[in-house]
């Protein structure tokens, strides 16, 4: 989302998308969490974000208990904002850190400094947030473990609410995936990653998945049904979405241009792609997400996510059980701390 979009044309077209996508889903239909991503949507005026609330409580019914959450940027934040978008209906709020060493967001690539990011949490408290998310990345270039400490030990000096910490991975189409830099070596990172768990457990929050740590009862719902391989509608430019119709998993994007997608917005054209997940590839899929969750997942819910009996789960699993990388206890799969690990190579493995 950019300043220069026009906000209000944008807002109509956004909704205009919703109600296409509705048409798809049962009248009485629920929404309980909304993500505000892809960006910075922080650019949206707070007066924008209500007009765009409003108008989505208008065409859907918003679970009571309804999780809205927005990304924000230190470095594009307008700080004296928070208070507005609180009082337009957002609940819970993300922030890029990604480090607290200047250094390090020098080398990454950020605009905002350690002290920016400071003021952003503390300005949003401020502003009447009581769910705050603080997005961290570790096995940075050359970072060591006593850094990477550094960075965990100040983001819990600010005791958010949520810590999403994931190592740093050299996604094509960037910098230092054409021109990489030095990261640590497997070893070490996994020594990173071990003394952050252990730093955020001894600091009270709980490690629920893979990279995700909260205090009691902040765990971000919106991401929980993603792992757990629900259904979310994506509105706005290049947005994905997953619907189930008939027992289908069904993958959606819409078109990435903005100019592009109003223009076709609340028509078939505006989807980019629309693929149905191959039968064989819908394990895969759900597993993909769902030993991402510490506890793991039952397995009469993945049976019926996939369509696939418990006893056929269990047996495409047997090697990764064998190898001690998976458990299957009271009607219960989910990785190991081993497994954990290596959830990559148990994921290769069901693709063979």
């Amino acid at each position: 989302m950019g300043t220069s979009l026009n906000q209000p044309k944008y807002i109509e077209t956004l909704l205009t998308d919703l109600n296409y996508e509705l048409g798809k889903y049962p009248a009485n239909s629920r929404i309980s969490s909304i993500f505000m991503g892809g960006g910075t949507p922080s650019l949206f005026s707070p007066e924008s974000m209500s007009e765009l609330l409003i108008g989505l409580g208008d065409r859907v019914d918003l679970s009571p208990e309804i999780e809205i959450t927005m990304e924000a940027n230190p470095g594009t934040t307008e700080y004296a904002d928070f208070a507005g978008y609180r009082q337009a209906g957002i609940n819970r709020l993300s922030i890029g850190i990604q480090s607290f060493s200047d250094q390090q967001l020098n080398a990454l690539g950020r605009i905002h400094s350690s002290d920016e990011a400071r003021i952003a949490f503390a300005k949003a408290r401020e502003g009447g947030f009581d769910n705050i998310n603080l997005d961290l990345m570790f096995a940075l270039p050359n970072q060591s473990k006593q850094q990477a400490l550094e960075d965990i030990n100040s983001a819990i000096k600010l005791a958010p609410d949520h810590i999403s910490a994931y190592q740093l991975t050299l996604e094509p189409d960037t910098v230092f995936y054409r021109y990489p830099p030095k990261l640590p070596s497997a070893d070490s990172a996994w020594e990173i990653e071990s003394a952050i768990q252990n730093q955020l457990q001894r600091a009270g929050y709980k490690r629920y998945e893979i990279s995700a740590y909260s205090l009691p009862d902040k765990q971000c719902n919106h991401n929980l049904n993603y792992w757990k391989f629900g259904d979310y509608i994506g509105i706005g430019a290049g947005a994905h979405g997953k619907q189930t119709v008939n027992n289908r998993i069904i993958r959606l994007s819409r078109k990435k241009h903005p100019t592009t997608y109003i223009r076709l917005t609340g028509s078939p054209e505006s989807i980019a792609e629309s693929r149905e997940v191959p039968e064989g590839e819908v394990l895969f899929e759900f597993l993909m997400n769902a030993l991402r969750l510490i506890d793991g997942i039952s397995l009469d819910y993945a049976a019926e996510k996939t369509g696939i009996t418990s006893a056929k789960i269990l047996q495409t699993l047997q090697p990764a059980i064998q190898k001690n990388l998976v458990t299957a206890e009271k009607n219960r799969i989910k990785c190991t701390t081993n497994g954990q690990l290596f959830l990559d190579s148990i994921l290769a493995e069901l693709l063979d």
